[in-house]
């Protein structure tokens, strides 16, 4: 089974499952393509979103999990 850490970076994320993208939209990430999801971590974005990386990630994990 795939996890992420909210070190992660969101282009690597991606890569892991390319279905956690429209989690990633319902967070307000709506800049999945931009050059900041190429260098910037999820605790980064989810800063800048004012989000609860820690959240953010364990959504995103339990998602994997039930696949």
């Amino acid at each position: 089974m795939a996890q992420i850490t909210k070190d992660m970076i969101i282009s690597d994320i991606i890569a892991v499952d390319a279905d956690v993208i429209p989690i990633l939209m319902e967070a307000g990430m709506h800049c999945i393509g931009c050059p900041s999801a190429q260098g910037e971590s999820l605790a980064d974005a989810a800063m800048v979103h004012g989000m609860d990386a820690d959240a953010l990630t364990a959504k995103i994990n339990e998602f994997l999990a039930a696949k």
